[in-house]
């Protein structure tokens, strides 16, 4: 199957959109605000939020299209001030590494279309816009799933396993299967 990578803008919205209502908002409505300053804000509505960041440039994200134009997965990107909401913040705090540039926060794939690479192919994508937008230090905390049965609903951040392959090492546990890693880009 061939896959191509689109920036999250308002040109790819609609695709991304009913990627999400495919999805059941994802994770019950979540519709991938989670990370964004304005979640768990009362009253808010997610749907609104996040299209209105992605309008307005203040939402990143990497997002695979099959052949026929439809999205069948993402993984989100942003500055630290774009993403502040962090998995584990107060182990992270505890000794937190140097601020990143940049933060990958969620990969989603199509609950239809997983385990066909499109995770790889968000991740990489992700990855290549950060560069196209001058690189820097890029942060993740995915979960260890080497050795145990992890449960889908905890691998929204990806996991080390997929991020290690693309160079990411491992800066310090933050949970009991969370670890931030870390990986400089160079600018493109």
């Amino acid at each position: 199957m061939v896959h191509t990578v689109r920036h999250l803008n308002t040109r790819t919205w609609d695709a991304f959109a009913e990627l999400v209502e495919r999805n059941n908002g994802i994770f019950g409505g979540c519709w991938c605000i989670g990370y964004h300053p304005e979640c768990g804000q009362p009253g808010i509505d997610h749907r609104s939020i996040k299209e209105q960041r992605v309008r307005t440039d203040q939402a990143h994200a990497a997002l695979v299209l099959d052949e026929d134009g439809t999205a069948q997965g993402w993984c989100q990107y942003g500055s630290p001030e774009e993403l502040p909401n962090i998995k584990h913040r107060r182990a992270y705090d505890k000794d937190a590494p140097p601020l990143p540039d940049w933060r990958i926060t969620c990969i989603y794939v199509d609950r239809r279309h997983r385990r066909q690479g499109i995770a790889h192919t968000a991740l990489q994508g992700a990855l290549d816009q950060i560069a196209q937008a001058g690189g820097g230090l890029v942060e993740a905390i995915p979960e260890v799933t080497l050795g145990r049965q992890a449960q889908g609903r905890f691998l929204f951040s990806g996991t080390v396993e997929l991020f290690e392959d693309y160079g990411f090492t491992r800066v310090r546990q933050v949970g009991k299967h969370a670890w931030i890693l870390s990986r400089h880009v160079d600018p493109a």
